[in-house]
């Protein structure tokens, strides 16, 4: 059984930075392309970012050169470094591991960026 388990939300002023961890529950999710992504009140879940397992990273074009997906194998985690943190990205975060057939998805953190 897959489990992923967000963690490092919070509260932080604009122009902060924060560091998101997901933990997952086996080394299967290295064979795996592992994800985060965010829902804000009142509007549908969106990608943030992508981290292959050939260490390939895609982002959503809003947070390209402030947010940085990372592995660590050894840890069986996945980061999400956000840095110059703007109001628009409060939401609460997820992250995803996809192993076909099926998705697998914590039960996010929040975000809030707010002076």
């Amino acid at each position: 059984q897959v489990q992923l388990v967000e963690s490092g939300g919070g509260l932080v002023q604009p122009g902060g930075s924060l560091r998101l961890s997901c933990a997952t529950s086996g080394s299967i999710f290295r064979l795996y392309p592992m994800g985060w992504y965010r829902q804000a009140p009142g509007k549908q879940r969106e990608l943030v970012a992508t981290s292959a397992s050939g260490g390939g990273t895609n982002y959503a074009d809003s947070v390209k050169g402030r947010f940085t997906i990372s592995r660590d194998n050894a840890k069986n985690t996945v980061y999400l470094q956000m840095n110059s943190l703007k109001p628009e990205d409060t939401a609460v975060y997820y992250c995803k591991c996809s192993i076909p057939p099926r998705d697998y998805w914590g039960q996010g953190t929040q975000v809030t960026v707010s002076s």
